[in-house]
């Protein structure tokens, strides 16, 4: 039985993020009663990320999130300091082990599905994630440069949104890094032929990654989501 919060004591994270259109992300979540957050005139942020949980209330397993940089209700803030208060919106959130994708969708309203992995470490970071037996994506990292842990490991409090059976939620959550790396570019994305993967495509991708980053340890606390529409 989960008790609140939820803790998340390792895990490890890749990240890919790409600058797109924002009326295309905007129709894609128009659902959720959002607006997106331009970051510069008509363009907004769209991460894929791969999150492999080690250690933590939820078991162990694999997720991948498409997140759609989102202003918080009521602002409408825009250029790139608008992304310092912008929250991150889940559409997508395919994951391997049903504990999790029932708790997620019943705790907090992610769009959580089954779907397979498969992840490759050498020469370089690379997976695949399948639905349904059909390819949604495939992202291969390339090498970061180190970040000082002193500067990551400060505790970030951060909000997320999810919607799901027409409730949109907010989700309140801590994060910790350490042997985090990053750089410009370093992620090439595949799209394979998954709805989800279609979805992608109107958003004018694969196309090249303005930046990615990778964590090697990450501790997570999840609480209550709240209504908000």
């Amino acid at each position: 039985m989960l008790t609140m919060p939820v803790r998340i004591r390792k895990a490890n994270t890749h990240v890919a993020m790409f600058s797109v259109a924002a009326p295309a992300a905007q129709r894609m979540i128009d659902y959720s009663g959002l607006r997106v957050c331009e970051y510069l005139p008509g363009r907004t942020v769209v991460m894929l990320m791969l999150v492999r949980y080690v250690d933590g209330d939820l078991g162990q397993y694999h997720e991948f999130g498409t997140a759609v940089m989102v202003n918080p209700p009521g602002s409408e803030a825009k250029g790139p300091r608008a992304l310092a208060s912008a929250a991150a919106f889940i559409h997508h959130l395919p994951v391997d082990q049903t504990f999790t994708l029932e708790a997620g969708r019943r705790i907090w309203g992610f769009p959580k599905v089954m779907a397979d992995f498969k992840v490759r470490e050498t020469p370089t970071f690379d997976f695949d994630v399948t639905v349904d037996g059909k390819l949604v994506a495939g992202i291969e990292f390339g090498r970061g440069v180190p970040i000082p842990s002193a500067v990551t490991a400060r505790p970030q409090v951060l909000k997320t949104f999810s919607c799901l059976d027409g409730v949109t939620r907010e989700i309140p959550w801590e994060m910790r890094n350490t042997g985090m790396s990053a750089r410009l570019g370093g992620a090439r994305l595949r799209l394979g032929d998954h709805p989800y993967a279609r979805e992608l495509a109107a958003l004018g991708l694969p196309k090249r990654a303005i930046a990615s980053q990778a964590s090697a340890n990450v501790e997570m606390t999840f609480g209550d989501a709240q209504e908000i529409r």
